[in-house]
């Protein structure tokens, strides 16, 4: 079955990682029809007057799914986070971000297999900030009910239906008592009233989860987080496995879904052929398996189950670009994917 999907290139080294990707789906007989277009600086140097364009949006809610490459966001000034307003303006409220071992990248910790999910809409990280007077600024955090109970449900569904066994709530709520507690009284009737029997569920302080989770990520298995703490430990859990290059990233709303590479555009080694595709590549795997469960291709899973394989068959022959230790370019890496898919 042939599906439409809005693919965003990206900034930086976004197009290098995004033709890769294709290449590998198309090697696996994926069969797309991208519908391009363009967010970030890439839209500003296209012409458009927006860093988000209006047709860029409309085109995610006419297709209901999009893959998207890393966009730029400028630090302390310029225009606002890609990401965030993509997210808020398309209500994408539940990212998710799975975190898992692979063979191949090395690291300090083995089996680590657990899953990171955020709420993605409000909390600090919303960036809702006001100069009150010269040398004063005010950050707001907003909860509201309906986006804690939400991101709870999803968070306890999604465990379910992947046959996870636990969802752990990480929280402030010794010291932000309305907003943190909030999202704990979500989660706890969300639990008892809904999932009580069928998963385990536990709070743990932020500060003290993340030294846990340095000390034994295998704790932990389901992470539910509200927004900014979701996205510092996000990165913090990538690092036990190898980093953002080999994790994917998936945002998701009631009638649309944004899978994207969660790392930077790294401007650095953009056009250098140097950039690991991985990320982008998984992400992509994650919408195969979304586009399986709610459009009945179950094409689209084997599919996603056959480019998995690949990439662990290379890492594990050292058939992996120059981070994660080996001597590949970026479409050294897409072809020997494909000469796997297709040998």
């Amino acid at each position: 079955m042939r599906h439409s999907v809005v693919l965003i290139p990206g900034d930086g080294i976004g197009p290098e990682v995004t033709e890769a990707t294709k290449h590998i789906l198309a090697s696996a007989g994926a069969d797309f029809a991208w519908i391009e277009h363009q967010a970030g600086i890439a839209a500003l140097e296209a012409g458009s007057e927006s860093v988000l364009p209006p047709e860029t949006i409309q085109a995610i809610i006419k297709h209901g799914v999009a893959l998207k490459g890393p966009c730029t966001t400028p630090i302390g000034g310029g225009f606002t986070s890609i990401n965030v307003a993509l997210r808020k303006t398309l209500n994408l409220y539940g990212a998710v971000r799975p975190v898992r071992s692979l063979d191949g990248v090395k690291t300090r910790y083995d089996n680590v297999d657990l899953v990171i999910v955020r709420e993605n809409t409000e909390g600090l990280y919303a960036g809702i900030e006001n100069k009150i007077t010269e040398g004063v600024i005010t950050s707001l955090k907003v909860a509201t009910y309906e986006a804690c109970h939400r991101i709870a449900k999803f968070a306890f569904e999604y465990a379910v239906s992947r046959g996870r066994k636990k969802v752990t709530v990480f929280h402030k709520a010794n010291i932000l008592k309305l907003s943190d507690g909030l999202m704990l009284k979500c989660a706890r009737d969300i639990h008892e009233k809904e999932y009580y029997g069928k998963v385990e569920y536990q709070e743990h302080l932020i500060d003290a989860a993340c030294m846990r989770l340095v000390q034994d990520p295998h704790l932990f298995d389901v992470i539910m987080c509200e927004n900014l703490y979701g996205d510092m430990v996000s990165d913090l859990c990538a690092g036990l496995v190898g980093g953002l290059g080999v994790t994917p990233g998936a945002n998701y709303g009631d009638e649309q879904a944004v899978f994207e590479a969660v790392h930077g555009s790294a401007p650095d080694i953009a056009g250098q052929n140097l950039a690991n595709p991985l990320a982008l590549l998984m992400s992509a795997v994650m919408m195969l398996r979304h586009l399986a469960a709610t459009r009945d291709d179950q094409d689209c899973t084997a599919i996603a189950d056959r480019i998995r394989n690949a990439y662990n068959e290379c890492l594990l022959a050292g058939e992996k670009t120059k981070d994660l230790g080996g001597d590949l370019h970026t479409d050294q890496f897409a072809e020997a994917m494909a000469k796997r898919l297709q040998g």
